[in-house]
């Protein structure tokens, strides 16, 4: 009797202990079968476009400048590390002017639209000063050109609407159904035009959030100072008459054919919608992608992407008075000059205005 009542204690603790087992199991197997969390890699949205009211408010410092002008400044502010590096070179440089400008530019590795820039060194100055305004311009014009090109003819309508853009000895203006075209009237001779974006356009027309005014216009009229000849830098293919605007493909044209920005600054938002990311802060746009600025931004206020130079602290704005823009500065603006004659080619210390 004992025997077998000590077989049926062994046998009830056995059933005790394998009901525990069978009662653990479901959550030790629901503990294996859960797996952690995954990690993920979010990528960082993209920015909208800018919508007609911001791209009109970004072109409007320079819509009334010169054709050509206006391509080179789009092309090169796809390139906002090499404008502070061509503008530091001039600010090195003060000397430099002329056919020996011309020479020793050639020899940097800048892209030819920086390059060009140098035949007008108070637009370069400007831009450098603005380097902020620079980035979005060259972020929107990669990513929006045709838009862009749009808005700089709506700015020029609605200023020859109000009256203020005009046929001057300095320059030309021509329309051709709805495209208004500014040529300089000597082909030799180029004349940045001072005017307040804020009074020229007839109706208000608010600056670019952080935007540092360079112009010294009193009234909502075009002014002219002197003019930049281009004489000096003939044979260069970077040269002046290499530039234009493709207003029937809003397209910039440089050399004949049609300009393609190589830069590495700004991503293709494009590429981007359409999960070509790549990750580590490079994003797929032909044969290269965003060297070392991270990921997209996010607009910040006022609009203002977080792009190329946040945060940097060039000193653009408080270089206000340094040795190059304390000569050129004439009523509040900052200019160089080129040559006053036809082929001539002045320093580019004087104001342009």
């Amino acid at each position: 009797m004992k025997i077998v009542m000590e077989w049926s204690r062994q046998l009830l603790a056995g059933i005790g202990v394998f009901g525990i087992v069978l009662a653990l199991e479901p959550i030790q197997l629901q503990a294996v079968q859960q797996p952690g969390p995954a990690a993920q890699t979010v990528a960082q949205p993209p920015s909208a476009p800018l919508p007609p009211e911001q791209l009109q408010q970004l072109v409007a410092p320079i819509a009334l400048y010169p054709d050509a002008l206006v391509a080179q400044i789009l092309a090169a502010s796809t390139y906002p590390t090499q404008i502070v590096e061509a503008e530091r070179f001039l600010q090195q440089n003060p000397n430099l002017t002329g056919a020996a400008l011309g020479v020793e530019v050639d020899k940097q590795d800048w892209d030819p639209s920086v390059k060009g820039l140098t035949q007008f060194p108070s637009v370069l100055a400007d831009m450098d000063k603005n380097l902020s305004w620079t980035s979005e311009l060259g972020d929107t014009n990669y990513n929006q050109q045709a838009d862009i090109m749009t808005a700089i003819q709506f700015m020029r309508a609605k200023a020859e609407g109000a009256g203020h853009l005009s046929t001057t000895p300095q320059q030309s203006v021509t329309n051709h159904g709805d495209t208004v075209s500014i040529q300089p009237e000597n082909p030799d001779v180029v004349y940045v035009p001072d005017y307040d974006p804020e009074l020229v356009y007839g109706y208000p027309v608010g600056l670019w959030p952080g935007f540092y005014p360079w112009w010294g216009a009193e009234g909502p009229y075009l002014s002219f100072g002197v003019g930049f000849g281009m004489g000096p830098f003939f044979g260069y293919g970077w040269g002046w008459h290499g530039w234009g605007l493709d207003w029937r493909n809003h397209g910039l044209m440089f050399g004949g054919g049609r300009y393609m920005s190589r830069s590495s600054t700004f991503y293709n938002r494009s590429a981007f919608m359409r999960g070509d990311y790549r990750g580590q802060g490079s994003f797929a746009r032909g044969d290269s992608g965003l060297r070392g600025y991270g990921a997209p931004g996010r607009r910040g206020n006022g609009g203002v992407r977080s792009g190329a130079f946040s945060g940097v602290g060039h000193g653009s704005v408080a270089r206000g008075n340094s040795a190059r823009g304390a000569s050129s500065m004439r009523g509040g603006s900052f200019g160089g000059s080129g040559g006053g004659g036809g082929g001539g080619g002045g320093s580019h210390g004087g104001g342009h205005r």
